[in-house]
């Protein structure tokens, strides 16, 4: 269990998740639509689309291109000759058109394959010192990164468990750089992986597991969190502890994820039914022998179906305190559901499997249609609300214009005439008379530019955000910091405008349900997107019960306009302690 625990879970926390998202993406636009599929995990599109493409008619570099996205696919089958094959191609075509950022992610993927197989030794430490070498003289962090993990696996494999656990601590403040925080997770997992596996330091295990467990979960990483889980379950196992051992196991196997889920199935099915036999829970333990079995006849694995047979046999004649009448009651029980199930059961499985897809498909058209329907429904909700505000906008500058252009040459005109007339009257009457007519201008100047610019058009949004603080600070129990960073420059006008009202919508569900004492807003303008955090110390409260149709709370507004900015909303509270609400908008 160690060396497969070591082998292969660790290796994929090293390669699962970052080929496509480090890939220098720069082929032609033939591409586009496998990289979405990619993002989006979908098998099929990849598939057809990579047929679709005429490879004897692109040039070299797209060739080369086409052959890394073959391979990557063909790993996430579990097709590791073909992937190898393919990714060995791309390598050396790349390597010929001197693409060295191509060729950097041909090294992570290739070493990725190989490290992914259980039985075979290889070296790649030549192909390791190339890959640290290219990515150092181009100042590839992406690469560094791997090039470091690599590196560590590789002394976990020769059991050198404090240069191993160095290198994945390397890797974290490279991840964190570039805000790449679900990579953080990946090391805490492969960390906790050396000290159960090596070190036997089964409390650090557990610490790093524990800290690896929601960093996967808010990143919806199912396949390195089932893992986790099952790392988890490994640790308890060996401390005893069945019941917590079968609870993760439990939620390892119930995790839905897509790449490479035979061989995944088959190493949580294999660790569930040793558990219950340690446990000595016999007839749980020949549920997940017969799953097994199954499992394993479906990917032609029909030697190690019997290898596994022949250790849990090993271990029941090896357990003395197993009577014998047991080891016949169980080794009968297994026979006979392996028969029962395999003869007895496959046409109503295949019947209900065939149900069952159909369902999930109707289900998913369903899902789909109801997406559609609500994105049709909020389109219109923020194209309605922005027609107002631009009404509002165009109809404020309408009557500015009309003032100033309309009334105030008018009033020129008046002026004009009334010089007219200097030489007809007494020049006491004139100079009166010019005054208040200087005056009445004066004014209709004065409205003109008080309906042309608000706080937010003369000022800015800072400026509108810290006036608007002050004054509920000044009137209310409650004291509102405002910190900024980056605002030097003003943004587009109706920006600002819609930024304000999230803002103050914000403070205003602070001041209705907090019951607040103190609150910060922190505006940071990251050049290419803005961060707007608004947070409190109010009682909090529970997120999973506010939807976004919630008008009480004014999630629903707040939603619409962020959404409309196509920009992301996070709500993270607790009851009595306090709320943060995090916005990130694309500049």
């Amino acid at each position: 269990m160690k060396e497969h625990l070591k082998k292969i879970i660790s290796v994929f926390f090293m390669s699962a998740s970052f080929f496509l998202a480090d890939i220098c993406y720069s082929q032609d636009t033939i591409f586009d639509s496998i990289y979405i599929a990619f993002e989006n995990g979908n098998h099929e599109t990849i598939e057809n689309e990579l047929k679709a493409i005429d490879t004897s008619n692109i040039s070299t570099y797209n060739k080369a291109t086409w052959l890394y996205f073959n391979a990557d696919f063909e790993f996430s089958r579990d097709n590791h000759h073909l992937a190898y094959k393919s990714i060995l191609k791309s390598s050396n075509l790349f390597k010929e058109l001197k693409e060295i950022d191509d060729l950097i992610d041909c090294y992570i993927l290739e070493i990725a394959i190989l490290s992914h197989q259980n039985n075979l030794n290889y070296d790649s430490t030549e192909t390791l010192k190339e890959l640290e070498s290219l990515a150092l003289k181009k100042k590839d962090t992406n690469a560094i990164r791997a090039t470091y993990t690599n590196i560590a696996l590789g002394f976990m494999d020769v059991d050198r468990a404090d240069e191993s656990i160095k290198y994945f601590k390397k890797t974290i403040p490279l991840a964190l750089s570039q805000k790449d925080s679900i990579r953080e997770g990946h090391a805490y997992a492969n960390i906790a992986i050396v000290h159960n596996t090596i070190n036997n330091n089964l409390d650090s295990a557990l610490h790093y597991n524990k800290k690896a467990e929601p960093i996967l979960q808010h990143f919806n990483d199912h396949q390195s969190l089932a893992y986790n889980y099952n790392n988890l379950a490994d640790i308890y196992k060996q401390l005893n502890d069945c019941d917590e051992a079968s609870k993760y196991f439990t939620k390892a196997i119930s995790i839905p994820f897509q790449d490479n889920i035979p061989k995944s199935k088959v190493v949580f099915y294999e660790n569930m039914s040793n558990l219950y036999l340690q446990c000595q829970e016999y007839e749980r333990a020949s549920i997940y022998l017969n799953k097994l079995i199954r499992l394993k006849d479906s990917i032609n694995d029909n030697g190690q179906d019997k290898a596994i047979l022949g250790i849990a046999n090993e271990e029941l004649k090896e357990d003395n305190k197993i009577s014998e009448h047991k080891r016949k009651q169980l080794s009968n029980l297994l026979l006979g559901s392996s028969v029962i199930l395999f003869f007895g059961s496959i046409i109503a499985f295949l019947l209900f499997k065939n149900t069952k897809r159909k369902q999930k498909l109707a289900e998913q058209e369903k899902a789909l249609e109801t997406q559609k329907l609500t994105t049709v429904l909020k389109e219109q909700e923020l194209t309605a609300i922005d027609a107002m505000i631009e009404g509002q906008e165009k109809e404020r500058q309408r009557i500015a214009n009309d003032l100033h252009d309309d009334l105030g040459g008018l009033m020129a005109t008046v002026k004009l005439h009334f010089n007219a007339l200097k030489e007809k009257q007494t020049p006491e009457l004139y100079t009166k008379t010019n005054q208040l007519i200087d005056e009445a201008y004066d004014k209709v100047r004065t409205v003109a530019h008080a309906k042309n610019s608000g706080v937010i058009a003369k000022q800015g949004l800072l400026k509108a955000v810290k006036d608007m603080a002050d004054n509920i600070s000044a009137v209310n129990t409650i004291s509102i910091d405002v910190i900024d960073h980056g605002l030097e420059n003003r943004l587009e006008n109706s920006l600002e405008l819609t930024i304000f009202r999230i803002i103050q919508e914000l403070v205003t569900n602070i001041i209705k349900h907090a019951q607040a004492t103190e609150a910060t807003i922190h505006i940071t303008n990251h050049e290419d997107s803005l961060n707007i955090l608004v947070e409190d110390n109010g009682i909090g409260f529970n997120p999973s019960q506010v939807t976004k149709t919630n008008k009480g709370m004014g999630i629903s507004s707040i939603d619409k306009r962020v959404a409309h900015l196509e920009g992301t909303m996070t709500i993270e509270s607790e009851n009595n302690q306090g709320t943060t609400i995090i916005i990130d908008l694309p500049i």
